[in-house]
């Protein structure tokens, strides 16, 4: 579905719009629930991909097919090598087979799991045998994605010793290894993270509990787009959310100040609104702790005429298209300097829009989204719309509640 999106009254938007569970924490809770059959979860992600994952987890096939959701291959990558007398085949979609998943299976088979390749040696498809595993201690690179260690963390109470994890060299996205973290805390799991070492101790069982996912900041993100581009005085009130998240994108509240957003924090709730904002020359922010905002924040760049520097992207080559290409193509399309590197985004001041541009979404959900705010300046196409439904079922539902008006091409 291809479709055109229009603000036709740019009038000042006052609207409550409610979001779904987090994505990363129901996924990670997904897990933890098969483990640990006491937990009940409460606000479960709507999105896509955890629907391939409470399918992966159910199904009783041996070719489990995750589609385009790389949190559920990495997870359950983990979760099957320690499945003692099932044999599973993970595979996904075209692209998920070209996506790196060796450095998680070589940690994996260190510690004694048996993991073969299908295909092509470090990309799904995998064939998995579990088996028990007794060995207690691991090295993994700590700049890789925080999905292989977090992967590794789930999996790691049920281990016969735990687990001590030792991350080699600098370490990157720690807001996500803490999130894992947290929620193993909040089911009676001990750990610790000390410098690079993070202890896990095992557990057979855990107290009767439900857990209640906040929602997703990483969807919050388009909404601190659109109060970016719109009047001052228009805001957003979005549910449900808690001042003290495991969520990294949560940065967002700090990052749109820039913008002329505040955030102001109610009960399981933000409200967001536009002020008059004092424009810095070049915004600089080193995003290493929360890369999926970054196509969000380069495109509100974009639509502000501000220049920015966005570094401690390298994860962002291995998402569902390599994203830094893809927001080089799209922007430059619409009129912008931009350049880009393997770990970073560039833009310079461009005081205009070219209009009705058709946005390639490259099978990316963030790519449809993060160009949806642009709507408040010009009028814009986005291909395969539909793609929004990996983490956002309702995402243009709640565009159309906002003000911007929809047409299918």
């Amino acid at each position: 579905m291809d479709i055109l999106l229009n603000v036709v009254d740019n009038k000042k938007i006052n609207e409550n719009i409610t979001i779904s569970g987090s994505k990363s924490e129901s996924n990670r809770l997904l897990i933890l629930q098969n483990l640990f059959p006491e937990v009940t979860i409460d606000n479960l992600s709507d999105s896509d991909d955890s629907v391939h994952m409470q399918h992966a987890l159910s199904t009783k096939d041996e070719v489990v097919n995750i589609g385009h959701a790389g949190t559920a291959m990495r997870f359950l990558t983990s979760y099957f090598a320690v499945k003692e007398g099932r044999e599973t085949v993970l595979t996904g979609s075209e692209r998920m087979q070209n996506r790196p998943i060796e450095i998680l299976v070589d940690a994996l088979k260190d510690l004694g799991a048996n993991i073969s390749y299908e295909d092509k040696v470090g990309y799904p498809p995998i064939r998995i045998k579990g088996t028990t595993i007794t060995k207690d201690k691991v090295q993994i690179n700590g700049n890789v994605s925080s999905q292989y260690i977090s992967s590794l963390l789930l999996i790691a109470s049920k281990l016969e010793n735990g687990l001590e994890i030792e991350l080699i060299g600098k370490i990157t996205s720690v807001p996500y290894i803490n999130m894992t973290l947290s929620l193993l805390t909040q089911l009676g799991i001990e750990s610790s993270f000390e410098g690079n070492i993070i202890k896990v101790n095992p557990k057979k069982n855990i107290d009767k509990q439900t857990v209640v996912v906040e929602s997703d900041w990483s969807s919050a993100s388009y909404f601190y787009s659109i109060i970016a581009l719109a009047d001052i005085g228009s805001e957003i009130t979005l549910s449900a959310y808690k001042e003290e998240s495991l969520q990294g994108d949560s940065c967002l509240a700090t990052i749109y100040e820039h913008f002329g957003v505040t955030t102001t924090f109610g009960k399981n709730s933000i409200t967001l609104k536009k002020v008059r904002a004092t424009k810095k020359e070049t915004l600089e922010i080193d995003l290493k702790n929360a890369p999926d905002i970054a196509q969000t924040i380069a495109v509100t760049c974009f639509a502000e005429e501000i220049a920015c520097n966005l570094t401690g992207l390298h994860t962002l080559k291995i998402k569902e298209t390599d994203r830094l290409v893809a927001l080089h193509d799209e922007l430059s399309n619409l009129g912008a300097n931009i350049a880009v590197t393997d770990v970073s985004f560039h833009l310079e001041v461009t005081s205009k829009i070219n209009k009705n541009i058709a946005i390639k979404t490259y099978n990316d959900h963030r790519m449809a989204m993060a160009f949806a705010p642009l709507a408040f300046k010009v009028p814009i196409q986005i291909l395969n719309a539909e793609v929004v439904t990996k983490s956002f079922q309702k995402f243009w539902d709640d565009m159309q509640q906002i003000g911007i008006k929809i047409d299918k091409l």
